[in-house]
């Protein structure tokens, strides 16, 4: 399965953010063992940054950096993806610009604890725990 993984969950993960860290961890092992194939926007990459930098120190920041560039694909930003996040008109442009990155790379869910930015999405749209809870049954 390919989902692309919002900010706020990749956050989860690194900063071990409770009662969120459970869901996050079991998602990225699925990642790790290629149950789940992971894909992230790459202007995440630069909101994870910041907000690890500034809330712990470069050196923790870089390293967040380089575990998800080791276990996620990274979705290029373009002009093109920019353009149809625009036309998307989603309240939250941030948003937009992660569903314009997911339909640019066939996924089959967006993997979100904030699923209100992604109203009327064409592609499936659920937290970490109903994509666990959905991979569980189905073994």
């Amino acid at each position: 399965m390919r989902v692309l993984i919002d900010t706020n969950v990749v956050l989860d993960f690194l900063q071990e953010r409770e009662p969120f860290v459970l869901d996050a961890v079991r998602l990225f092992a699925r990642v790790d063992t290629g149950e789940v194939e992971g894909f992230i926007a790459a202007t995440t990459i630069t909101n994870i940054y910041y907000i690890v930098r500034r809330v712990a120190s470069v050196m923790v920041a870089q390293d967040a950096i380089a575990q998800v560039l080791t276990d996620l694909h990274i979705c290029e930003v373009n002009r093109t993806i920019l353009e149809q996040a625009i036309a998307l008109n989603f309240p939250d442009f941030e948003d937009a610009v992660q569903y314009a990155c997911g339909m640019a790379h066939g996924v089959d869910a967006i993997i979100t604890r904030d699923a209100s930015g992604f109203v009327d999405a064409g592609i499936p749209v659920m937290s970490p725990g109903e994509l666990n809870r959905i991979l569980e049954s189905s073994r």
